[in-house]
């Protein structure tokens, strides 16, 4: 397991979180089964999108002895009536909510602050006003009952909008193959990257529906940000395929898959131990929208490199430096293997299925990275 820092804050967050959505309506012993399995395999982010209180109780004795290997990320603005789900924007319902969370949890603070689901950027207006919920969930953080501050929201204006407000730690978008080209999506993922906010993708799986292989299915805007979308689904496609293409978009420090169960978590995780082969996505990526000849998509087909260079890795970021992310320089003088340590033996061009120059692209890192 992979983990990164969030810049300012204290907290460092899982490559792999767990996302409730759907365990929020299992039995206690699954519930239990399932936090348990998934933290002892190193997932420390849980997302609770729900605070529905027979779900929470059952959490929290799956934390028994747990609370201090996870970060708990609670929705301000998800609230609960007559034991339903319900959306608010009441700053008093919303306190009372999260405080009447954490006693159910059996804790005293959150690690994260996320203002749940803002639809628009009307809402998000709303949300910011000097008497709205993120100024609740700022002052939380001032008090020491959250570490940081995360939005949720599918569409990327928004997040652009928070990113750009300077008191935003995390956003969480909707970030897997069946939007890879949607508008506004990757210049969002970029800003987030140079400003140091870090991206939880939700939906890996476009709710499920990428792994119903060779079905052509209807993918909601709930499910993947912009319009909805009607697809067939490549019959070869896998959940560490759909895990490796959101891990390798910039920006993005942790994805929260559902799951409600011990086996969908198992595959989940197998991830961990997978093959570069088993990572590649070349293969589908093609269904999912066109790309520019020569535009590296960050899949690592062109593997294995007889330098050991992570060739998508300093292709990924060339792309951020040339977006002025100061992080890159850095993140390159880390690498195990350089630019400059390929031997123009040319045959990740002669793998890549994009028509990327590799040769040329790794000139350029020599050119902007060690110069």
């Amino acid at each position: 397991m992979q983990y990164h820092q969030i810049q300012n804050t204290g907290i460092t967050i899982s490559e792999i979180g767990l996302g409730t959505e759907y365990l929020s309506k299992e039995a206690k012993d699954t519930v239990i089964s399932v936090v348990r399995t998934a933290i002892e395999n190193g997932v420390n982010y849980i997302d609770l999108v729900f605070n529905v209180s027979g779900f929470l109780g059952y959490l929290g004795e799956a934390l028994e002895g747990y609370r201090e290997d996870v970060l708990l990320a609670t929705h301000i603005g998800s609230s609960e009536k007559n034991g339903k789900y319900r959306k608010t924007r009441d700053v008093v319902e919303c306190e009372k909510q999260f405080y009447e969370t954490l006693s159910q949890l059996n804790t005293s603070y959150t690690d994260v602050a996320n203002i749940h689901y803002v639809r628009n950027e009307k809402e998000y207006k709303e949300i910011a006003r000097p008497d709205g919920i993120l100024h609740l969930a700022l002052r939380l953080k001032e008090e020491g009952k959250a570490k940081a501050i995360c939005i949720s929201t599918h569409e990327p204006s928004v997040g652009m909008r928070a990113v750009e407000s300077g008191k935003f730690d995390l956003v969480m978008v909707q970030v897997n193959m069946s939007n890879n080209t949607m508008p506004g999506r990757d210049k969002l993922l970029a800003t987030c990257s140079k400003e140091n906010v870090g991206v939880i993708a939700m939906k890996p799986f476009a709710g499920g529906k990428l792994l119903q292989r060779n079905r052509t299915v209807r993918i909601a805007q709930y499910q993947r940000g912009g319009d909805a979308l009607k697809k067939k689904i490549p019959p070869n496609i896998t959940p560490v395929q759909c895990l490796s293409y959101v891990l390798s978009q910039i920006g993005v420090v942790s994805t929260v898959p559902g799951v409600k169960s011990v086996t969908e978590l198992d595959e989940t995780l197998h991830y961990l131990n997978a093959t570069n082969e088993e990572k590649d996505y070349s293969s589908v990526i093609h269904e999912f929208g066109e790309y520019i000849s020569g535009q590296c998509v960050y899949c690592n087909h062109c593997l294995p490199c007889p330098s050991d260079i992570n060739i998508g890795r300093i292709n990924r970021l060339i792309d951020t430096f040339q977006e002025n992310n100061p992080k890159s320089m850095h993140e390159y003088q880390a690498l195990s293997a350089h630019a400059s340590d390929c031997i123009q033996c040319g045959k990740c061009v002669e793998r890549c299925p994009f028509d990327v120059d590799v040769l040329s692209r790794m000139r350029k890192a020599i050119e902007l990275f060690e110069k």
